[in-house]
C-alpha cells in the first residue's frame, strides 16, 4: 500500500498534543510493517531547528486560492525510515502561533489544497490519503473535488480520522469562495452548518472512511453529550465509522532507557524507582518521603478534562489525607490559579508548575505513584498508557479511551490495572482516590496492579494493524 499521511504536527518535529504523538508514531508502525506510508506537514517557523538543518529542499509548486497564486515550497527528510515532506510558505506558517491567527481557516485551506496537489509533485500516487481532525478535514473535499476533473485522483481512497470532536474548523461561508470551490457544496448535505461552513463536517461527509481514536469514542459521538452539534451527521454516515485505539511509541516512553528519568527501572528493578519519586520530592520543595503516595496531574488545564472536578475535592483531599500532589501544565486561567491557591495553603502536600516541559513530564511519570485523568470527555488520551507502562497507578473516569484501556482493580480476581469511575461526580472521584489511597498500602495488591499494567501491550502494533486492513479495504 501507498499512505499519504497528513497532519498539522508530528512529533518529534513540532508538538501540541496528542495528534502530534500519534502522527510520528503510526506511521513509523505501518512502515515497519512493510508499507510505503509518508507524512506531510507545514513547516511552521517553530519546526524544531535542528531538524529544520536537516531538510532537504527538493522543489517547489504553487497552489490558487481565490486571486493568489501561493508558491509552496517542498522540503524532505528521511527520519527513523519514515519520509517527512514539509510545505512552506512565509504568508502562512512563519507566525507568531501555530494555531489562533485571525485566518486559521485559509491557512489550513492552503494547506489541504497544497496537500492534494503534493502527490503529482513528488511522483508519489498514493491508495490512501490520510487526513486528520479539522486542519486536514478538507483534504476529503479536495480530492472529491479534483477528481470530478482529473482522472488522477479518481482512484485515491480518502481515510479521516477525528482526534477531538470539540474543535471542528468553523468558518464563514464566505471561505468557500477562498478555497475555490463551487457554491454547490454550502448545501445541509455539504458544508453548509447553520450559516457558516464546517470543515470537519465536510471531512466526515466526504471521505470513504473515517475513524475516531477509540471504540468507545466512536459509540460516545453520536450522541448529543458528546457529539458536539455533529452527532446527527455522525449517525447519518455511522456506515463510515470504526473505532481504533491508539499506542505510544515504545521507543521513546520506554523507563529502562528514558534518558530524562533520575533513575531506570524495569518490572524486574522496579524498587529503583523510587529514585525518581525523590528527585521530583527535591526539584519541587516537597518532604522526601518514600512511603507517602504521590499523586500526579500532566494536563491541559481545560473544562473537558475534568479540572471542575478535582477543584471541588482538592480541599477535602488535601486536608484529610497524608499525600503529595503533583500538577504540570497550562490552560484556563481560573484553573491555574486554582492549583496556585492550593499549593500556597499546603506548601507540604501541593507542587503546581503552571508550564509544560517535556523532560519534566517524563520524570513525574516515572516517579509518582498514582496518576490522574478525571476527563469529562477523552477521545483516548495516552497518558494513562504512558503511566501504566511506568508503574504508575491511573485513575480515570469511564469516558473514550480511558474506559477502553484501564481495566478497574478486582482484589478478589487479581485482575485491573487502575481505578475507575463513571459518574461526572465529584465525591465519586474522591471516593475513587481513597480507594486507591487504601490499595497503595496494601503492598501485595499494589504490586499486582503495577504488574498487571507494565505488562499490558500498548505500543502501535495492533492497533498499526487494524490501520492497514482498512487501508487495504478501502484499496480494493
Amino acid at each position: 500500500m501507498k499512505i499519504l499521511f497528513c497532519a498539522s504536527e508530528a512529533a518529534p518535529f513540532i508538538k501540541t498534543g496528542g495528534l502530534a504523538d500519534v502522527a510520528g508514531s503510526l506511521p513509523l508502525a505501518v512502515k515497519n510493517m512493510g508499507h510505503d506510508i509518508r507524512v506531510v506537514i507545514p513547516l511552521f517557523s517553530q519546526v524544531d531547528p535542528d531538524l529544520r538543518e536537516r531538510m532537504e529542499f527538493i522543489g517547489y509548486y504553487y497552489v490558487d486560492l481565490a486571486f493568489r497564486h501561493e508558491y509552496v515550497g517542498v522540503y524532505t527528510l528521511d527520519f527513523r525510515g519514515v519520509t517527512y515532506y514539509f510545505l512552506d510558505s512565509q504568508r502562512y506558517f512563519d507566525r507568531q502561533q501555530i494555531y489562533g491567527e485571525g485566518d486559521d481557516g485559509e491557512r489550513f485551506l492552503f494547506f489541504s489544497k497544497a496537500v492534494v496537489q503534493l502527490p503529482k509533485v513528488i511522483n508519489f500516487k498514493p491508495d490512501v490519503i490520510h487526513s486528520n481532525d479539522w486542519h486536514t478535514a478538507m483534504v476529503n473535499v479536495y480530492v472529491k473535488d479534483f477528481a470530478r476533473g482529473d482522472q488522477y485522483y479518481k482512484d485515491i481512497k480518502c481515510l479521516y480520522t477525528i482526534h477531538n470532536l470539540k474543535y471542528q474548523g468553523v468558518f464563514p461561508a464566505s471561505i468557500l469562495a477562498t478555497a475555490g470551490l463551487s457554491p454547490f457544496y454550502f448545501n445541509e448535505d455539504g458544508l453548509k452548518y447553520f450559516d457558516a461552513v464546517n470543515f470537519m463536517k465536510g471531512g466526515i461527509i466526504y471521505c470513504d472512511a473515517f475513524t475516531t481514536v477509540s471504540g468507545t469514542y466512536a459509540m460516545e459521538i453520536k450522541n448529543p453529550f458528546y457529539g458536539e452539534g455533529l452527532d446527527g451527521v455522525i449517525r447519518a454516515y455511522d456506515y463510515k465509522l470504526r473505532g481504533i485505539i491508539n499506542g505510544i511509541d515504545y521507543e521513546v516512553w520506554n523507563p529502562e532507557t528514558d534518558q530524562f528519568l533520575a533513575q531506570n527501572y524495569s518490572i524486574e528493578t522496579f524498587p529503583d524507582k523510587i529514585e525518581n519519586k525523590r528527585e521530583i520530592q527535591r526539584r519541587y520543595g516537597l518532604p522526601e518521603k518514600d512511603d507517602v503516595p504521590m499523586i500526579a496531574l500532566v494536563s491541559r488545564l481545560v473544562d473537558m478534562k475534568g479540572i471542575d472536578l478535582v477543584r471541588y475535592i482538592m480541599d477535602e483531599l488535601l486536608a484529610t489525607e497524608d499525600i503529595q500532589f503533583v500538577m504540570l501544565g497550562t490552560g484556563e486561567e481560573t484553573y491555574e490559579e486554582m492549583f496556585r491557591y492550593f499549593e500556597w495553603k499546603y506548601p507540604e502536600k501541593m507542587a503546581a508548575r503552571i508550564y509544560y516541559n517535556n523532560e519534566e513530564s517524563h520524570l513525574i511519570y516515572g516517579g509518582t505513584d498514582l496518576f490522574l485523568m478525571p476527563s469529562i470527555a477523552e477521545p483516548c488520551g495516552i497518558s494513562q498508557l504512558i503511566s501504566m507502562r511506568y508503574g504508575a497507578i491511573p485513575i480515570v473516569r469511564e469516558t473514550g479511551g480511558l474506559k477502553d484501556t484501564v481495566m478497574p482493580y478486582n482484589e478478589y480476581e487479581n485482575t485491573g490495572t487502575g481505578f475507575t469511575f463513571t459518574n461526572i461526580n465529584a465525591h465519586d472521584l474522591l471516593y475513587t482516590i481513597r480507594r486507591a489511597l487504601s490499595f497503595f498500602h496494601k503492598e501485595k495488591d499494589r504490586n499486582i496492579i503495577i504488574e498487571n499494567g507494565m505488562y499490558e501491550k500498548n505500543d502501535w502494533d495492533e492497533s498499526g494493524k487494524e490501520y492497514i486492513r482498512l487501508y487495504e479495504e478501502l484499496g480494493k
